[in-house]
């Protein structure tokens, strides 16, 4: 598209939730590398949206760092693990965003349903809100992209994830 003399180049991003959507979710935490387990397809399915031309972000919230039941070492160890699956099949994942509040001890604007880690990431890649998509499997993450004008996108939790086709 032509504005003047300049391109205009529509920049559009898949938000994820992780936990449920991208690996195993136990309905309790991830506590370390050992327990995260990729879910059937998702690799592939990411690779497709990629090659759709979306930027890939995962936004998810970690609140067992504010409980004690793991470090945020474990945290970058397994966002590290999971980039290198996603760089060995041809593709990567932008940004890693984690809130690491939790509910019980501090409220926060990070946190979902709060739209602040989608909002960041909306600016940090200068995306256009309206051409991005949020994938989830809890109704918080579908009230953070609503807030965040971006289209949610709710999935039953360890389900798979829809390929662009399906929601585009």
């Amino acid at each position: 598209m032509k504005n003047g003399s300049k391109s205009v180049v529509v920049k559009k991003a898949l938000f994820l939730d992780r936990d449920g959507v991208i690996n195993f979710d136990p309905d309790d935490y991830t506590t370390s590398l050992s327990e995260f387990q990729v879910l059937p397809g998702v690799i592939e399915t990411l690779k497709q949206w990629f090659n759709a031309g979306y930027i890939l972000i995962i936004v998810t919230n970690q609140g067992g760092l504010a409980k004690g039941r793991y470090t945020k070492d474990v945290v970058h160890a397994i966002h590290q693990y999971f980039q290198g699956l996603c760089i060995q099949s041809g593709f990567v994942i932008a940004h890693f965003y984690f809130c690491s509040h939790h509910i019980d001890s501090f409220r926060c604007l990070c946190r979902k349903p709060g739209s602040l880690m989608i909002e960041k990431g909306l600016h940090h890649f200068n995306l256009d809100a309206s051409e991005c998509i949020l994938i989830g499997d809890r109704q918080r993450d579908i009230d953070a992209a609503i807030s965040a004008g971006v289209r949610g996108i709710l999935i039953e939790r360890n389900s798979r994830i829809p390929k662009p086709e399906e929601v585009c």
